[in-house]
């Protein structure tokens, strides 16, 4: 788990089909004092995040399969939104 900070969302026309319909936000993650860590990731969001917001995001593919219903090449979701650091 990591956490980092919505930067905007994004959308395409032609998907993986385990895409469509969902939402996708460009999130920053960030290092542990607060920094930039890496280039934003895409992260499939089911809370609501928005602009600004501070999420916490994983990698377990569980938790996606879940999500999605089937196997997906997304690799990051939204596991909270925290209320403040």
């Amino acid at each position: 788990m990591q956490l980092g900070q919505v930067v905007g969302t994004a959308t395409s026309t032609v998907k993986d089909p385990t895409f469509q319909g969902e939402r996708l936000l460009v999130v920053q993650l960030e290092t542990a004092d607060g920094g930039p860590d890496g280039e934003p990731v895409l992260v499939f969001d089911r809370l609501g995040a928005g602009r600004g917001d501070l999420v916490m995001c994983t990698t377990d593919a569980k938790i996606l399969r879940e999500m999605v219903g089937i196997n997906s090449p997304g690799r990051w979701s939204v596991l909270a939104v925290p209320d403040r650091r």
